[in-house]
């Protein structure tokens, strides 16, 4: 057992969910070690002794992922293995009161927006001057870039404004700051998220407010590729268009979650738009933004939802021919509106629904890789592994999409760098490549 300390002496932080969760945990690791306190991310050793769990607390899955790692680590600290567990993020704010007494070992449980509370409990304290600053977690290379903290729209299966609370932008000038920063530190791309990028501006600017923050962030030299996710399509700020044609280092990409094709769940959804006006905005992006890569994330058996919803979703799909697309069953949130709603699609009807969108998709994205064999693209290297460099085009982000293998006995590639590749052959979720 390890001898008993006045202070932390090494903090380990354990991230889990989504890339929001990421930059918050690179936030905290920075604060940390600008207070002289030794912290690493998910390490694997056994020299910690205060571990922060940043937990997600979205849909069951997810939150069941969070309960068995603060369990295991609960666990750890009673065989003397850690000393102290504390617990933040988005579980942590929605359902500390209730998790509490279950698991007393936790220290301490901190919300979203803790942050200096977190602090001060590590004996740590919060540098105002280091606002914006973080130890990636990610490659060097590329980092996500979040523009605003928290939700205003009212969709009725989400809680994620119950756990982040109201939108709130950051405020332009900071942002080119960290973008600076970000790239005098060698990163390259920058992937904006926030829980809906297209509302950016409006509380601080009285104005949706994107295209000028994608056109000076376009300006700071050494950012190659800008990429954009989570746009929602009521709404959506047309004048992003001209700006993501216009600039060539705004990637022909856009991550926009549609959550369904059946105007009839759309409306149950209150999504505020319908099958018809999202055709006509996707046709209008594609027109704008010649050769712009959509990704897109669906909800399967939301309550009310029938064959006929399904079927109608799939022919939307076959229509739309999206590059990228998810699709996850429907969890039934409490406090949401949905959940006054009756959940009443059973669980293997979900899932076999879940299973044919991805079905369509899998076979739409095979036949949209096979066009690029022949192709010339230019990618940027994230890893070299099992004989082959991994890379990306700037129509794939990291993680969801497309990897793109190039046989390490083809030649050097430097990880971060970009090279020109010429695609060989293509699966559904990959391209195999040689260097130009």
């Amino acid at each position: 057992m390890k001898a008993k300390t006045l202070r932390p002496t090494k903090v380990n932080v354990v991230t889990l969910g989504c890339s929001k969760n990421v930059v918050d945990s690179e936030v905290l690791m920075a604060q940390l070690r600008a207070n002289d306190i030794a912290v690493e991310h998910e390490g694997k050793g056994n020299d910690h002794n205060v571990v922060v769990i940043n937990t997600c607390g979205f849909i069951d899955n997810a939150k069941q992922e969070s309960i068995d790692t603060i369990l295991a680590y609960a666990e750890a600290k009673e065989k003397g293995l850690v000393e102290k567990v504390y617990v933040t993020g988005c579980l942590s704010q929605r359902y500390a009161p209730e998790l509490k007494d279950g698991i007393p070992q936790v220290d301490a449980w901190f919300g979203t927006r803790d942050l200096p509370r977190l602090l001060k409990t590590l004996k740590a304290d919060y540098k105002h001057e280091l606002v914006g600053e973080r130890l990636l977690t990610t490659p060097a290379h590329f980092a996500y870039f979040k523009i605003s903290e928290g939700c205003d729209r009212k969709c009725s299966f989400c809680a994620i404004p119950l756990m982040r609370g109201g939108h709130v932008s950051v405020p332009m000038e900071d942002l080119v700051k960290q973008a600076r920063a970000l790239a005098a530190n060698g990163t390259k791309e920058l992937i904006l998220i926030a829980q809906d990028l297209t509302y950016y501006g409006l509380d601080i600017y009285r104005k949706r407010n994107l295209a000028e923050l994608l056109a000076r962030l376009s300006d700071v030299e050494g950012i190659d590729w800008i990429r954009l996710h989570y746009a929602f399509p009521s709404g959506f700020p047309m004048d992003v268009l001209e700006v993501m044609r216009d600039k060539p280092n705004i990637c022909k990409y856009l991550d926009m979650p549609l959550q369904h094709g059946s105007t009839s769940v759309l409306k149950r959804m209150r999504r505020g738009i319908t099958q018809e006006k999202t055709e006509a905005l996707v046709a209008t992006i594609r027109d704008k933004v010649p050769g712009i890569a959509i990704r897109t994330t669906l909800i399967a058996g939301f309550p009310g939802e029938t064959r006929a919803d399904q079927e109608d979703s799939l022919r939307w799909i076959e229509r739309m021919r999206f590059d990228r697309l998810g699709c996850f069953t429907y969890s039934h949130e409490e406090d949401t509106h949905a959940f006054t709603l009756v959940d009443d699609v059973p669980a293997d009807v979900k899932q076999q629904r879940a299973t044919e969108v991805m079905e369509l998709q899998g076979g739409i994205s095979f036949e949209l890789n096979q066009a690029k064999v022949g192709k010339t693209f230019t990618v940027l290297v994230d890893k070299a592994e099992g004989g082959h460099y991994y890379a990306r085009t700037e129509h794939d982000s990291p993680e969801v999409d497309n990897d793109v293998l190039i046989p390490t006995s083809a030649g050097h590639l430097r990880i971060g760098d970009f090279a020109e590749v010429r695609i060989t052959s293509a699966r559904e979720h990959e391209l195999e490549a040689v260097p130009v």
